[in-house]
């Protein structure tokens, strides 16, 4: 069987499997006194022909579930396909997977001890965040999960009828529950909500998830016949780490406070001191042996009875509990030192607890030495391996909080400071870059604070303070692992880093060598990001860590947003594009290495998509090992929320980045290439441009999508402006692409490349071809075509129009539409003629999808736009009434998300 004809009969499973459920839901919905909304679904045979008899709320809340029900069915048939394609094809025909990377690495003669050594410098790092992207509330993304595991549960072939029939009956009570169930948050989540999804991850998928992409790793290293001693023990593996922005970013999140992020980190510390705890009590009921069976060196025997002597009676009980069985009584003594780790009990001293992860795993490595000194390196493989890759990986902190605040944030709280200690010039923000550099350089020579312990300056200061101390405090107690970087939104000039380190210093973490990182959001900011990083690592305070640590990384944060909202999505990934090579060779030129910091969206708009793909397409020799990306919104629970879904992705990422560190990168560049893209950049953004800067266009955006209606949602905990002004540049890109994408335009993905493409053929025919054989070798322009293809695909010409007929002013609403309308049009078939081939044969399965809910968009956005019409005529003089309606237009919004498949 081909690939072809696997793919097409995954197609076939999708649209079997999700014709069962529909039927399933419309019998539960009869069965519940609702047959005329079960015949008015409009999937399958049934296309809606009575949809004249349930109300609108009812019919968008069956309608959403459908949705979310064919989610589901994709994810497992996913599953299904990549398991065939293994069986049939072999482990190296998963794209982006171990298999398929340690082949390319066989095929292309590289060494096996190379292969190894460079697994073990490799360092992934998801970082789970909460912007406000998820609509679902956390109730129903546990029926989701319920569900999932049922529709596994059906694929086995041997149930009898009998059990076929029950397990029909628990996924009917399963979808009768999520019916009655609501669907959203009509209360705005708490921060502590927020917290309680990520934690659901951190706690009970991360660590399966990273020991069954270790034994991917395992099996394609045994399967290309490599030699199973370079695999043997955790740090022989890419580490794997978790981080955090919930409760660490308070960019334009006035409730992210002091306490809440030292409550954060205490839970985050909890759950990982718990987590390992019950790994350890698991390992000492396996590890049974017995001291007449084994011969145990006598220093082994004699540092448990000096362990136990410090512990008096509980270290007496802890040996009697397991007499003669010498490994028990060693990990009874690691639990009793852990409880009072967990406790906080410092009274026996370092020896009576452990004062990091790497004083337990010190213990943990003398079990394993002891193990394969007793020629039991199986077990030690098998039992020990899992609780120390555990540790490893999650440590005593469970996930790196970063620490993200905006630059000019930063600004008010130091004129404040400076204001509350005399000077007489205290008006930082208004002072040029070359002030600010004098003042900087003189303060930074000094360790001295410019405050009294206790003074208030002010509410921003009083914050950054406030936070920065309960992060000492935990850095004091704990050390610095749960700590990631301190992040600096809207970075820039090199002052707006520096200042940071004045603000460390004022807390008295000046020493701690916390990472200070730039986060790079706009395109002119990513222009001048390699002089600003130059700058920074060559400043005294810098340098002389540099010099310090031999095993110095400096961490750049890449912004996908609002590089894309400020140029276009072609200006966006181009531009992130060369900042990745310069960043890389001005750090290369100082001998220091980079960890990019991917700051990627849900959406294609903002840097999504598949991961393998999106590391596959950066630059040569830019991907050191060493990588962090964000996970957002509901692209956690997309990719996580299922066991097996969530091995594949991680997988991906894990594999893509060794793949691609291993890529050496080259110091001359194609000139004809980057001249041409050069060009091709200038056209879009020059067309993009010509939309936004349309003296009309903020009126035909509030009016043409519901905008308005996402800034009412309750489904994220932070406003979606920055500061309240109603500007695009304070509106959060989230909102941006979510809106958008709701009134089916999604030009966030395309606009501004279809009269691009179409002047570059014109002005550029050389280069033109150029990039039409590039089209099919280059990652980068393969990658980013398919992408925009894709959100052209999921845009809707009909949709679109019925959302710009709200707009009022006919005149104005006919300019903006000719410019999206004739982009739209002339990207479709340039994109196609640049491929090569017709879309109906390049994107089968892609088509397929948006198929599948075509249709039952259609009536979604029939009634929205119904409903925004209603509320916008009333919100303002009949508020109850206009809340009613406004309830009704989330429940669309939660809706029509799931039926395509993203937010924002």
């Amino acid at each position: 069987m081909t690939q072809e004809l696997l793919q097409k009969k995954g197609l076939e499973k999708i649209n079997t499997d999700f014709q069962y459920l529909v039927s399933l839901f419309r019998e539960m919905l009869t069965s519940i006194g609702e047959p005329g909304l079960a015949e008015a679904l409009p999937f399958g045979d049934q296309r809606g022909s009575h949809i004249n008899g349930p109300s609108d709320e009812k019919l968008k809340q069956a309608i959403g579930i459908c949705f979310e029900l064919l989610n589901l069915v994709e994810e497992n048939a996913a599953t299904q396909y990549r398991r065939k394609t293994e069986t049939q094809f072999g482990i190296a025909s998963t794209r982006g997977s171990w298999g398929e990377t340690l082949h390319q690495w066989k095929t292309a003669g590289l060494n096996e001890e190379d292969m190894a050594q460079k697994l073990r410098t490799i360092r992934a790092v998801p970082v789970l965040t909460a912007h406000p992207t998820e609509a679902k509330r956390l109730t129903v993304i546990d029926i989701h999960r319920e569900l999932y595991l049922l529709l596994v549960k059906k694929e086995n072939p041997n149930w009898s009828d009998s059990e076929r029939s029950g397990l029909k009956q628990e996924i009917m009570t399963l979808l009768e529950r999520w019916w009655l169930t609501g669907e959203i948050y009509l209360e705005k989540p708490r921060l502590e909500d927020e917290r309680n999804n990520l934690m659901h991850y951190f706690k009970n998928v991360f660590p399966e998830a990273v020991r069954l992409t270790d034994l991917r790793l395992q099996d394609a290293w045994k399967t290309m016949g490599f030699s199973p001693e370079l695999l043997r023990w955790p740090e022989d593996y890419p580490l794997v780490q978790f981080g955090s922005w919930v409760g660490g970013d308070r960019d334009g999140h006035p409730f992210v406070t002091a306490e809440f992020t030292a409550g954060t980190l205490r839970l985050h510390r909890e759950a990982a001191l718990k987590m390992i705890r019950a790994q350890l009590f698991d390992l000492a009921g396996k590890l049974s042996f017995s001291s007449y069976r084994i011969d145990v060196p006598r220093e082994f025997l004699d540092e448990i009875d000096e362990v136990a002597q410090l512990f008096g009676e509980a270290g007496q009980q802890a040996k009697d509990r397991n007499v003669f069985e010498p490994l028990r009584q060693f990990l009874n003594l690691l639990l009793l030192r852990l409880d009072r780790t967990i406790a906080g009990d410092l009274s026996l001293g370092e020896k009576g607890y452990f004062p990091t992860a790497n004083d337990l795993g010190s213990e943990l490595r003398k079990l394993r030495e002891l193990l394969i000194t007793l020629n039991s390196e199986r077990v030690a493989r098998e039992y020990l391996f899992p609780v120390e890759r555990t540790l490893q990986c999650f440590g005593f902190h469970l996930a790196k909080l970063d620490i993200r605040q905006n630059s000019a944030y930063h600004e008010k709280a130091i004129s404040q400071i400076l204001a509350a200690s005399g000077f007489e010039k205290s008006d930082y923000g208004n002072w040029n870059e070359e002030e600010r550099l004098a003042f900087l350089n003189q303060e930074l020579k000094s360790n001295r604070p410019f405050l009294v312990t206790g003074t208030s300056c002010g509410l921003e200061a009083d914050n950054v303070l406030g936070y920065l101390r309960e992060v000492k405090a935990y850095i004091d107690q704990f050390g610095t692992a749960g700590i990631g970087s301190v992040i600096v939104s809207m970075t820039r000039s090199v002052s707006d880093l520096l200042l940071v380190h004045l603000l460390l210093r004022e807390v008295g973490l000046g020493d701690t060598k916390l990472p200070v990182v730039p986060l790079l959001e706009t395109i002119d900011d990513l222009v001048a990001g390699p002089d600003i990083l130059t700058a920074y690592l060559s400043h005294p305070v810098v340098e002389s860590r540099r010099q310090s640590d031999e095993n110095f990384t400096q961490e750049v944060m890449l912004g996908y947003s609002d590089s894309n909202k400020d140029g276009g999505i072609l200006a966006s990934r181009w531009n992130i594009y060369k900042a990745e090579e310069n960043l890389t060779k001005a750090a290369g030129k100082l001998g220091v290495k980079l960890c990019f910091f991917h700051g990627r969206g849900g959406t294609i708009s903002r840097g999504g998509g598949k991961i393998h793909r999106f590391l596959d397409s950066m630059p040569p020799g830019s991907v050191s090992g060493d990588i962090k990306i964000t996970v957002q919104g509901e692209t956690i629970a997309n990719q996580f929320a299922n066991r097996l879904t969530a091995t594949y992705n991680l997988e991906m990422f894990v594999a893509g980045t060794a793949r691609q560190a291993m890529v050496q990168g080259t110091n001359t560049r194609n000139d004809k290439r980057y001249e041409a893209m050069d060009h091709l950049v200038a056209l879009s953004r020059k067309a993009y441009r010509k939309l936004l800067d349309h003296p009309k266009f903020i009126e035909f955006y509030a009016a043409a999508t519901p905008i308005d209606v996402l800034e009412q949602s309750k489904i994220g905990s932070r406003p979606a402006r920055r500061t309240g002004k109603r500007s695009l540049e304070d509106l959060r890109s989230i909102p941006w692409v979510f809106s958008w994408s709701q009134a089916r335009f999604n030009l966030t993905g395309w606009f501004g490349m279809g009269r691009a493409l179409e002047e570059f053929m014109k002005e550029y025919p050389d280069e033109f071809e150029l990039l039409k054989n590039l089209a099919a070798e280059w990652p980068f322009l393969k990658y980013f075509l398919i992408q925009v293809e894709s959100n052209l695909l999921d845009a809707d010409r009909e949709i679109m129009e019925r959302f710009a007929e709200l707009y009022p002013d006919p005149q104005a609403r006919q300019e903006l539409m000719n410019l999206i309308v004739t982009d739209f049009e002339i990207c479709h078939n340039i994109i196609e003629g640049i491929m090569q081939k017709p879309v109906e044969e390049r994107r089968v399965s892609k088509l397929e999808n948006v198929r599948l809910r075509s249709e039952a968009l259609k009536v979604l956005h029939g009634i929205q736009i119904d409903y925004l019409t209603k509320w916008r005529s009333i919100r303002d003089t009949n508020k109850e009434e206009g809340e009613k309606y406004l309830i009704h237009l989330l429940l669309l919004v939660n809706a029509l998300s799931g039926g395509l498949k993203s937010t924002g």
